[in-house]
This record gives structure tokens, sequence and C-alpha cells, in this order.
């Protein structure tokens, strides 16, 4: 799989290659800015592109805006981008555009060498990743706010954290040691509460549920 890595911090950028590389990833290019950034992607048209959210030369959010654009310039190129902090707007902004290919994740879980390597695999294989602890925010924030996610049980709110990770039924009924008919049980009751359309495709699903707990 070809990736391509946007990274300003020289260590990081170098350390994010090694790991890819031994995980079994074609880095074909890596970015110190977004400009660069685009222009690689442009140029290789990798696979996977695995990018900070903040580069130069302002260090705010031009890592994300070249992500957006690249989804919408390279539509087969899955999107991974990667935050020092919680940003619970940018998580939203980045996972609503199109279908999925696409995921968002603290750049403490690169320490975590496994899980995070699945988590790219499954964004370049089409899905969804979205950080437990942005997850965490918009459930706790959403259990204040809404009576309807405030009526769930613990163990429905913790089903819809995983179906907003972008989790599939298989994985969350491993993880919390249920069959898989006991999650379609749970996150059919959380549909039901929350008033969303019961979605067979897994980014579909993911989009309702953060933009449920996004506007509350």
């Amino acid at each position: 799989m070809r990736v391509v890595i946007g990274e300003d911090e020289a260590l990081l950028r170098h350390g994010l290659q090694l790991v890819l590389e031994q995980g079994g990833f074609d880095v074909v290019a890596t970015a110190a800015d977004a400009g660069a950034l685009e222009a690689a992607v442009a140029q290789q048209r990798p696979d996977l592109v695995v990018t900070d959210i903040r580069m130069p030369p302002t260090h705010t959010d031009e890592g994300l805006v070249a992500a957006i654009r690249i989804r919408s310039a390279h539509p087969g190129t899955a999107v991974m981008v990667l935050s020092q902090h919680v940003q619970r707007s940018y998580a939203v902004e980045l996972l609503a555009e199109r279908s999925g290919k696409v995921g968002y994740l603290l750049k403490q879980r690169i320490a975590d060498v496994d899980t995070f390597l699945d988590d790219l695999r499954r964004v370049a294989a089409g899905g969804t990743a979205l950080d437990p602890d942005v997850v965490a925010v918009m459930v706790a924030r959403a259990s204040r706010s809404d009576s309807a996610v405030g009526s769930l049980t613990p163990r429905q709110q913790e089903v819809l954290g995983l179906v907003a990770e972008g989790r599939s039924n298989a994985w969350i009924a491993a993880e919390l040691v249920l069959t898989e008919k006991a999650v379609v049980q749970h996150t059919s009751r959380i549909y039901d509460a929350l008033g969303l359309p019961v979605d067979s495709d897994a980014h579909r699903r993911v989009l309702a549920v953060l933009r449920y707990l996004n506007r509350t």
C-alpha cells in the first residue's frame, strides 16, 4: 500500500515512516508543509495519506484543509489526519465529506503500533476511524444536554461510542464480549431512541451518529 506522510516535525515524520514501513506500507513520499503534501499526492497518487492537522506556515489547520482538498481532488485516496489535541469540530468537518476512507486520531495512538496500523488499514480499505477520546467528549456532552442520549443505558452509550468510532458490529461484539445479534439489538434500540434511520452502510451510520451527537 502506497503512502504519503505530511508532518512538519522531522523526528515524528521519520518515526512515522519507520513505523509504517515496518508494518508493510510503502512510503513513497514525505512532506513538511501542506503545499508540498498536496503536490506529492498529485504526483504519487498514493492509496493513503497520513497527515498532521497543524502545519506551516500558521500551524493551525493547514493539514486539515489539505486533507479535505485531497479527498475532493483524489476520491480514491484514503486520508488519516493526526492531531495533538481533541478537536471535535475538526473531526466532524473531516468526516462529513463524501463517503468512507477517512480517519481522525490523536497522535498518542501511534504508541499502540498494532492498533494504529490496523486503523490505517481499515481506513484505506474504505472504512472510518474516529479517536475514542473525541467520541467520549461528544457522548459525554450529549448525555448531559440531550434527553434521548441520557436515557440510553450505560451499555447502549458504550455501543453508541463504538459505532461513532467506526467500529463494525463484529468488532463491537468481540470487544464487549457480546454476540453480534446482541449488538444489532443494542444498535436498533439506540437508533429508535435517537430517531435515526437504520443504515447498513458503515460510513453513513457513523455520519448519522456523529451529526446527532454534534448537534447537541
